[in-house]
Formats: C-alpha cells, structure tokens, sequence
C-alpha cells in the first residue's frame, strides 16, 4: 500500500508535490521520534498524561473515545468549520507543536494545514493519518486526480471504523502502560459505529430504489453512496473551493425534473446559494423541490449536542435522507436523540 499523508485540494500538481513532500517527512521524523517513544511516554503518563491534538471533529471524536482521561485531547476545528479552507492560527501552530501525539484525517483534508503539520512532524511530534490502513481498492479516486483519493471516508461507517483502530494502536504505541484501557475503549466504540450501520442499512433500504438519488452542495457523499447503494450527485467538486458554473447548474436542474426529484439537501459548512439556485431552476420548469433538510459534511454539529458526536451526526445525516426521499425511520433517529 502506498504511503497516503498528502496535503491539500490545490491544482493538481500541487497537490502530488504537497503529497510527496510530506508523506518523506513524516515517514523521516516518525522514524526518528519512535527510538525512543517507549520511554518518553511511560514518563509523561506517570506525571498525570500527555497531550493530543487533533483537527477535524470527526477524528477527535474518535480519539476522545478511545483515549478516555489517559490524555488530554485538543481539538483545533469546532462545528461548523470547513477544513477544506480552514488556515491554522498562530495557537493553533503553538498547540501542535506543544502536543504530544497529532492526529489527522489526511487523504488530501487538511490542505492549508501542510506546512504547520510538517513542522510538528519535523520538530519530533508523533503524527498519524487516522486513515492510513484503508486499502486502495475501497478508496474513491475523483476523475482527474490520478492517484489522489476522496477524504471524506467517515461518510461510511463501517469504513470509520478502520480509523479506530488506527488510533488504537498509535496510542498503544505511545503508552504502553494504558494498553488495556484503549483496547476496551476502542472496542466499545467499534460496537456503537457497528450498531450505527445496521440503522443506516436499514433505514435506507426504505427508500424506494427509483428515489435513491442525493443530491447535496458539494461532492462528500461519495462513500455514503457507495456504502449504502445511493447515486450522488454534488453541485460542487470535492473542494469547497470549487466553483459551481451555470451550466453545472442547469445540468442538474436538468435531473432534477428528468428524475422527478423532490428532495436536494444543504451542509451546515456550505453555503445555501447553488442549492437555492437548483430549486429556483426547477420552479420555472415547473417542478416543485424541497429542501430534505441539512447535513453534516464536513463538520459535526454544535458542541455539546448530540448532533455534535461522530455518530449523532450520521444519525442525524442517515435519518433526514431516509424520510425526505420516501423511506421510513424514526423522526428523532435511532436512539430517539435528534433535536426536533
């Protein structure tokens, strides 16, 4: 398997020398921090714990669960945050380097994160891709990025669940002493996304077949589609810093109406103007479309929700397609905890 720790939705050429670049560092500087990480770790866990930084929420959801009050875990990107254009601050840079373990997504996420990523990698940090155990068969790869893949992999549960395991053992690796803990904790968390996927499973399969069409703002839902048997179909490319077109416009009014689709869906981190677009379109064409509701993409919900854990927003995401486009499931989702 090849090394996947690339940085950034830029051109295309960027984007494979970002790629190159960092996947050499990090490959180095890990190499060079793990002599001696055995014995660093045993010593900051016996002075009362180490410190993990993570990016998106998705990925600190996860390390949250597994290292439990082993750590302390800092996440940079709250709710409603785009890691597409998200630029770190100067504390942001200060809390990566003062970590002691980082965790990210990769697969190209955290574009404008490279050069702060790299530095931390550089100055000796433990830095880990949560999604480098994915194999390339299950990777999707855009037309035209060759050998570059979709990031948005949390999209499909049984696929998160890879992550998990990822920082499972990095963590294992870091402090050996808390091994027993992280494996339980990994595992009750492996339970709830297994729990997580029979709803989805469920759910959707009562959506009739004809109707099994996501249309959203921009291109996330690519694994869900793939995961849950939906077409996908979205305005913007993978990148929230692409650009929709008049003609990526009338293209899908076009389906709409062809495909007498009802539904279309915003994101909670993308603006509401090329959806508004596509139902104004199809208004004067003489077809009625709704907004199905909002869905997390890119960003978890609100702190402190429901909807602001890992799987309260796919809960969140699975339950509004299922009802808007003609299935069935609960109104305030599997465990009866959706915001009304």
């Amino acid at each position: 398997m090849q090394h996947r720790d690339g940085f950034g939705w830029i051109s295309r050429l960027g984007a494979w020398l970002g790629w190159a670049i960092v996947g050499i560092a990090l490959i180095g500087c890990g190499g060079a921090a793990d002599e001696g990480a055995d014995t660093d770790a045993g010593a900051v866990t016996r002075e009362g714990g180490y410190t993990i930084v993570t990016t998106v929420g998705m990925v600190t959801d996860i390390v949250r669960a597994v290292a439990g009050d082993r750590a302390e875990v800092v996440g940079l990107m709250g709710s409603g945050v785009d890691p597409h254009l998200y630029k770190p601050t100067r504390s942001d840079v200060e809390r990566l380097l003062s970590a002691d373990v980082i965790f990210y997504n990769g697969l190209l996420l955290e574009g404008k994160m490279t050069d702060s990523l790299v530095r931390a990698a550089t100055a000796g940090k433990k830095v880990f891709a949560v999604t480098e155990l994915l194999d390339e068969r299950y990777l999707l790869e855009p037309e035209g990025f060759h050998g570059l893949y979709d990031p948005h992999v949390w999209m499909d549960p049984a696929a998160w669940a890879k992550a998990v395991d990822v920082v499972r053992d990095k963590l294992i690796e870091y402090d050996p002493g808390g091994e027993a803990g992280y494996r339980e904790r990994a595992a009750a968390y492996a339970d709830q996304l297994a729990e997580l996927d029979r709803y989805a499973v469920e759910v959707l399969a009562s959506v009739p077949e004809p109707k099994r069409v996501l249309v959203t703002a921009h291109d996330a839902f690519n694994y869900f589609g793939q995961r849950f048997g939906f077409e996908v179909v979205g305005i913007q490319g993978l990148s929230t810093e692409s650009e929709a077109g008049v003609r990526d416009i009338e293209r899908l009014v076009d389906l709409l109406v062809e495909r007498e689709i009802q539904a279309v869906f915003v994101e909670s981190t993308v603006s509401e103007r090329n959806i508004n677009a596509l139902i104004a379109g199809a208004r004067a064409r003489g077809h009625s479309v709704v907004i199905g509701g909002e869905l997390y993409s890119d960003a978890m919900g609100d702190d402190g929700t429901y909807e602001g854990t890992y799987l309260g927003m796919i809960d969140r995401n699975v339950t509004a397609i299922a009802r808007a486009l003609g299935g069935e499931a609960p109104e305030r989702g599997r465990l009866g905890r959706l915001a009304e």
